[in-house]
């Protein structure tokens, strides 16, 4: 017995006649009726008994239906799951620090629309086949696709006031750049990244200027925008020249370098 047989006897169980069956199946008559007559061999039972006109069920035959459908079912779900895994194409997308999680969900969003039949694979930091980064963080032989441009904001915890206390970031790349902004106030705190940084202002430890997306929907923190000329970055695609030969890199490449 073997899915062909099953699908056989259900095409018959449902048209109650041979001959509808095999038009629905596109096969011969008799073949239809030699592959019934192995089923019933096999299960050593009578399925369908043969009248002058098309066929009536047995009790037996009531008895598979459901359980053929089943395992039908299942055999052709088996084998879509397998057909489009052979069609699938590979991208694995390094998430550096820092990236608002808004983000990574609105480029895996964009990822999946612009590569047909992409399969990802979300890495941390600086592996997999492109990076989401800063501008800041991209190296020298990388291209840069930006996607988003945003504002540095100046974060303080709910409910009070900026009061010179600041906390800084010396290890990531807009540190230099964000030196001016605090001023003579007092450095009162280190993070190692900017998501860290803002976890320190939630506790109330002390302001940050931060990028928007971080601060906007971090519960504990208020922000506001700078006066005068604001600092701002870039967020996009790094991506390197060997990169651009993988099919889905190519891609990706074409489809959002359009946007």
């Amino acid at each position: 017995m073997d899915i062909r047989h099953l699908k056989a006897f259900i095409a018959v169980f449902e048209a109650r006649n041979i001959t509808v069956a095999a038009q629905r199946l596109c096969v011969a008559q008799p073949t239809l009726s030699v592959t019934i007559r192995q089923l019933e061999e096999d299960l050593g039972a009578e399925l369908f008994l043969r009248q002058a006109r098309g066929v009536d069920v047995s009790e037996q035959a009531r008895e598979l239906y459901p359980q053929a459908c089943r395992m039908v079912a299942e055999a052709e779900a088996l084998r879509r799951r397998f057909r489009l895994g052979q069609e699938r194409v590979s991208l694995a997308l390094g998430v550096e620090a820092d990236i608002a999680p808004t983000q990574v969900e609105a480029c895996v969003r964009l990822a999946s629309q612009a590569v047909a039949g992409l399969q990802l694979t979300l890495l941390e930091g600086c592996d997999g086949d492109v990076r989401l980064a800063d501008e800041a963080q991209r190296c020298e032989d990388e291209l840069f696709l930006s996607l988003w441009d945003e504002a540095f904001v100046l974060v303080t915890a709910s409910g009070s006031q900026p009061d010179g206390r600041w906390i800084s970031c010396p290890q990531h790349p807009s540190h230099q750049r964000l030196m001016g902004l605090y001023g003579e106030g007092e450095q009162v705190g280190q993070a190692g990244s900017l998501h860290l940084a803002l976890a320190m202002v939630a506790a109330g430890q002390g302001a940050a200027w931060l990028p928007q997306s971080l601060a906007e929907r971090c519960p504990g923190v208020y922000w506001q925008s700078g006066s005068g000329l604001a600092l701002r970055r870039r967020v996009g695609l790094c991506i390197s020249h060997e990169a651009l030969a993988l099919p889905a890199v190519a891609a990706l490449h074409q489809a959002l370098g359009r946007l």
